[in-house]
């Protein structure tokens, strides 16, 4: 789908605008290079998934006077890896949260927004915690820990990223993370639900709109009964994952019912290699712990089976959100969806080329934080590309493979000169011998 108000260089306005708002840190003699250079240009090297990227455009700017950090990026003076890493240091993750709240927004005057919504005007964000450093050496005041039997110590960054996922779409669209401080909690289950009420009462409170219901998305460490009624509390719907094995006596209040009383249906389903028995369960109205002020819920579950009854797999959740049997089907499928965070955004960011646990640069203060939000902001950007531009469409879909298109790109930029991101794009489909379907 191409878009009339979409260019590379209007997302990277944005970020421009973020960047004048950020304190001037330099200090002494250390005035050499701007700190719009400084996070310019570490942005390219997340966006161009190329940590030699800028060692490349020195090069280039020494050979021949220009380099690909200008023309594309916008950057006047690249700066050392030093003098990067000293100058992002100071300054708050926070202050680039403003770029994803322009690309919303740009998003939502485009329809995408709309189109994301679902049928029943849900708007679902998955929310999941994951590492992104991780060190037995490497430590900062903000780094958490964890011992090990052996007496060694992991210290370690973590933090929430929350995207915007819907059934049937490949794509899902970050938000602004939320980092789980050192001083979250002793467990897993404390650190990222303190951290997930901060992101309920703070970000997430952007997205509430008379247009839709954002429904939380999590596993079931969110299935607990302090986090289920912050979630109401602050406007927002959840359907969060519910193992039999932490809720004990909601299973066991379930086990009370024949199963005439839990709402059923059956039906087959092809998968293109065999038919699978897809049973829906449900029932409204369950205690969600075993107390006099428990929180009543409504439980589902969808289990699948071989058709000689043989049961390949099991997804149960709860919500606050009523269930029928008109919509159990969609209802399971938006719980299901939380996988997309995984499977298509932290995964990929892992795996495929954004390196998000490589230790670029750790600090004393916030440089840690600070890099991992740039590089959400760079997969974001391509998210977003994905959706807008005819151009790296036609060259990503005729090149097949992520990593192939990433592997031109870096060739190509550390050889030769490009005005704009655009005519490097340009170029690729000149080279294959491709119709320029225009931006």
């Amino acid at each position: 789908m191409g878009g009339e108000e979409y260019s590379f260089e209007r997302l990277l306005q944005f970020l421009e605008n973020s960047i004048s708002t950020f304190p001037d840190v330099r200090t002494g003699k250390n005035t050499v290079y701007e700190v719009r250079d400084a996070v310019l240009s570490a942005f390219s090297v997340f966006f161009m998934q190329c940590p030699s990227f800028l060692s490349h455009q020195r090069a280039m700017a020494g050979r021949i006077g220009k380099n690909n950090a200008s023309s594309i990026f916008g950057v006047h003076k690249i700066p050392t890896d030093t003098h990067i890493r000293n100058l992002l240091d100071p300054i708050s993750p926070e202050l680039l949260f403003p770029v994803f709240d322009e690309i919303f927004a740009f998003l939502f005057e485009q329809g995408v927004i709309s189109e994301l919504v679902t049928c029943d005007r849900l708007l679902l964000i998955a929310l999941d915690g994951t590492w992104f450093f991780s060190s037995e050496q490497i430590m900062c005041p903000a780094c958490q820990s964890k011992r090990h039997k052996n007496g060694t110590t992991t210290y370690y960054h973590s933090a929430i990223t929350p995207v915007i996922v819907k059934p049937g779409v490949d794509q899902a669209f970050s938000l602004p993370p939320e980092f789980i401080t050192a001083d979250d909690g002793s467990s897993k289950q404390d650190c990222e639900n303190k951290a997930a009420k901060r992101w309920m009462e703070t970000v997430g409170l952007r997205y509430l709109s008379e247009h839709y219901t954002v429904v939380l998305l999590g596993d079931d460490l969110y299935a607990k009964q302090p986090v289920c009624e912050h979630t109401g509390e602050y406007g927002y719907s959840f359907i969060y994952v519910c193992k039999s094995s932490s809720h004990r006596y909601l299973y066991d209040w379930l086990a009370e019912f024949s199963p005439k009383e839990l709402h059923q249906k059956t039906h087959r389903h092809w998968t293109g290699k065999k038919h699978q028995l897809y049973r829906y369960r449900y029932r409204n109205g369950v205690p969600l712990r075993d107390t006099d002020d428990a929180l009543w819920v409504n439980w589902m579950e969808l289990t699948i089976m071989d058709t000689d009854g043989t049961v390949t797999r099991r997804f149960s959740f709860v919500t606050d959100l009523t269930l029928t049997d008109a919509n159990i089907v969609n209802m399971i499928a938006y719980g299901r969806s939380r996988w997309k965070i995984e499977n298509e955004h932290n995964n990929t960011l892992k795996t495929k080329g954004y390196h998000l646990e490589h230790n670029f640069g750790h600090g004393r203060e916030h440089l840690s934080n600070f890099l991992m939000t740039l590089n959400l902001l760079a997969f974001l950007f391509h998210t977003v590309a994905h959706r807008f531009d005819r151009r790296y469409l036609l060259v990503r879909k005729t090149l097949g493979r992520r990593q192939t298109f990433f592997q031109d790109v870096q060739a190509l930029t550390k050889y030769f000169f490009y005005d704009s991101w655009s005519h490097l794009l340009i170029a690729m489909i000149n080279g294959l011998e491709l119709e320029d379907p225009g931006g």
